[in-house]
């Protein structure tokens, strides 16, 4: 029988090892039980994690190590901003394929550029997220447009003061 208090999760770095994470146990259970956890936006890499069981009277043992390899994003993707609508920030998250000179500008209705939030070279494999603060705008319709290596995407947003 194993007293289950609890779980974490732990990812290791070229420092150590860093909790990301805790599963709440089921308590006194004689059968097995299944516990889940998701570590997402990751960049591609190589990850090790291994999990530290803890018992109710603070006695602890941590699993073998597992190593897992997130491979780059193969596809060119803005994702929709959140919260949206929004005021007056909002979170817009995308990746690319491949190595480039990578934009990121917000347009009003009439196509007048009203932000650049991106302006660089960026690496492929990369998740990126980038807070657009729009403290400065009336409420309206935005679009955000991406553009890096010859591709484009457009998403729409709602400023709601």
């Amino acid at each position: 029988m194993m007293k289950d208090e609890g779980g974490s999760a732990k990812l290791e770095e070229s420092i150590g090892w860093e909790t990301i994470g805790f599963v709440e146990g089921a308590g006194n259970s004689n059968t097995a039980r299944e516990y889940s956890y998701t570590d997402s936006k990751l960049n591609a890499g190589k990850y090790s994690y291994r999990l530290k069981q803890i018992d109710r009277d603070g006695k602890f043992e941590y699993s073998q190590e597992v190593e897992v390899n997130i491979a780059a994003p193969l596809v060119f993707e803005l994702k929709q901003n959140y919260p949206n609508p929004f005021n007056p920030t909002t979170t817009i998250e995308f990746t690319i394929p491949s190595d480039g000179l990578t934009t990121l500008k917000i347009y009003n209705v009439i196509g007048q550029e009203v932000a650049t939030l991106v302006n660089e070279e960026l690496k492929a494999g990369t998740y990126h997220q980038v807070i657009f603060n729009a403290r400065g705008l009336a409420s309206g319709v935005y679009f955000a447009r991406l553009y890096s290596t010859n591709q484009t995407q457009l998403k729409k947003l709602l400023l709601m003061k």
